[in-house]
């Protein structure tokens, strides 16, 4: 699993508070706000590829882990930060 730290200046954290009750909170639900809908766009970028590929004749996964391996396993797949390079 991996951890990120993020620092806010006392500028920034006195403006969230004036709106949040808890920014760790808030901060956690908009990451895993982020997480869905990637994995949103993820699934159905992938899921029309896996299908209109003549030469990939095995089961789609159902579940998220087994499909996320599949994916980033293939040849074909790219991160985001490496399609600029790739285009």
């Amino acid at each position: 699993m991996a951890e990120y730290k993020i620092t806010l200046s006392k500028t920034d954290e006195d403006i969230l508070e004036n709106d949040l009750t808890d920014i760790d909170s808030w901060i956690q639900s908009a990451v895993e706000g982020k997480i869905n809908k990637c994995w949103l766009r993820m699934q159905e970028e992938w899921t029309n590829k896996l299908m209109n590929d003549e030469s990939f004749t095995d089961p789609i996964p159902s579940n998220k882990p087994d499909f996320i391996s599949l994916v980033t396993a293939r040849s074909d797949y790219v991160k985001a930060k490496d399609k600029k390079s790739v285009m």
